[in-house]
């Protein structure tokens, strides 16, 4: 048999990737995501009631009170290395809320901050954030545009 015909199998691809790949263990990873993910919501729904009770914010900014501490606390972890080990337990059960987002932004900058707080730092902060932000604000902009242009 001619050996690039064995690699471009799909019977012998599916065999490979079978006998290679480690078990995956279903439904611990299904229980860790599910608990992890509704701890952090939790937390969320407990900082916005915090918001709104003691604080005597409306429920709008209680939302954003939420969000900001969430966004912090998991760029925190982040930094002092907990959270990436918290969504190896867990995986998307840490990534789906909103502290997936701020892990995405955090952990680059980290990894290249030994090339100074401009060109490794400040350049790595937004290879995730940047396309998110760019995309937002041009979406936003179009919106204005059309909104105008039906109201105004």
């Amino acid at each position: 048999m001619d050996k690039r015909r064995v690699h471009t199998d799909p019977q012998h691809y599916s065999w490979l990737t079978q006998r290679l790949s480690p078990p995956s263990p279903i439904a611990k990873g299904l229980w860790n995501a599910f608990w992890v993910g509704g701890t952090i919501c939790v937390l969320g729904q407990a900082l916005s009631d915090v918001g709104t009770r003691l604080l005597l914010l409306t429920a709008r900014d209680a939302s954003t009170f939420a969000s900001i501490v969430l966004v912090f606390l998991t760029a925190l972890l982040t930094g002092v290395g907990v959270f990436d080990r918290l969504g190896k337990l867990a995986g998307a059960g840490t990534f789906v809320p909103i502290t997936g987002f701020a892990n995405a932004m955090v952990a680059p900058a980290l990894e290249f901050r030994r090339e100074g707080l401009v060109l490794g730092l400040g350049a790595r902060l937004f290879t995730i954030a940047g396309p998110v932000l760019v995309y937002g604000v041009g979406a936003s902009v179009l919106v204005g545009v059309i909104y105008a242009f039906i109201i105004g």
